[in-house]
């Protein structure tokens, strides 16, 4: 666990993450259940609070939500390459597969930014995030070059998402 302190904005952004999910659940802004979906978020938010520390790794700026924004629009758009990419292989089974398991290293610091990049490649079709041990990921590739080293498997994998990733993560 990173040793960085959950601050209070870190558990109003967990209240309010927790309050929105109810009223979006519910479908209703009726007082009753506004109400009782700020006594549900405080409840969860207290009951959770041992396990807020992971949110000590979110940049609360202003500029968080544009860049959380871009990231998500470079991981769908990551997400249709690899999908086009995995189905010309099984459409056309003459494409050479070379699988292997190649480290990658990252630069996030927090917990949050190493989890959200592990799932990144992991949702990435063609890429398995296996094991996450400090600033280096463990990733199965459907296509790694023989000899690929450490900085250009970073580069081909991790690079992209790192990017987009450290404007909202630390």
């Amino acid at each position: 666990m990173e040793d960085r302190p959950v601050s209070l904005g870190h558990y109003l952004f967990a209240y309010l993450s927790a309050l929105a999910l109810w009223l979006l659940l519910v479908g209703s802004l009726d007082a009753a259940e506004v109400v009782t979906g700020a006594l549900v978020a405080m409840v969860v938010t207290l009951a959770a609070r041992p396990r807020l520390q992971l949110l000590a790794g979110l940049r609360l700026e202003v500029t968080a939500p544009i860049h959380l924004f871009r990231y998500l629009i470079y991981f769908f758009i990551a997400l249709i390459k690899a999908n086009l990419d995995v189905a010309r292989r099984v459409l056309s089974p003459s494409l050479p597969i070379q699988p292997a398991l190649v480290e990658v290293e990252t630069e996030l610091q927090s917990d949050l930014g190493r989890l959200l990049l592990a799932n990144s490649i992991t949702l990435t079709p063609g890429t398995l995030s296996v094991d996450v041990r400090g600033e280096r990921i463990l990733v199965h590739w459907i296509d790694a070059l023989p000899g690929r080293d450490l900085e250009s498997a970073t580069q081909a994998i991790v690079a992209g998402f790192e990017r987009h990733l450290k404007g909202f993560l630390r």
